[in-house]
């Protein structure tokens, strides 16, 4: 198959895919009386859509083959639109992030230095602790 055919193929199904997760989104938002364990499960979802929708376009950047294929008018248009939307969401965000704070949420690195902290003034070793803070320490 040749990659016009392919990249067409891959196209069409992303395209679909895509059209499926809209009906979806558009359930999620429309059922109501979610517990709390469905409302997260939904914020798992909603998210996933992002974190794919992103993946596809950095696909879709990086690649100067699919780039050519778009005008500078086209760019500047996609350029515009996703950099207010990016704005949106990193309003958003920075709102919630407050929002956590303020309920007593703290940074894992804070987290682990503290623990650290105790760990080093108590007589005892707990390998427990180390194990967590070394978790934390990874995932960062």
């Amino acid at each position: 198959m040749n990659n016009y055919l392919w990249d067409t193929v891959l196209s069409e199904g992303w395209i679909r895919a895509s059209e499926r997760i809209l009906e979806q989104l558009k359930h999620l938002e429309n059922t109501e009386d979610k517990d709390r364990l469905e409302l997260v499960r939904s914020l798992r979802f909603v998210l996933n859509m992002l974190q794919r929708s992103l993946i596809g376009w950095t696909h879709w950047v990086n690649n100067p083959d699919i780039m050519t294929i778009f005008s500078q008018k086209d760019l500047k248009t996609m350029t515009k639109t996703l950099s207010e939307f990016t704005r949106s969401f990193v309003k958003y965000d920075l709102r919630m992030t407050r929002l956590g704070v303020k309920k007593g949420l703290k940074s894992p690195k804070k987290v682990a230095k503290k623990r650290e902290k105790s760990e080093l003034n108590s007589s005892t070793f707990k390998p427990e602790s180390c194990f967590l803070s070394f978790h934390i320490f990874v995932l960062l």
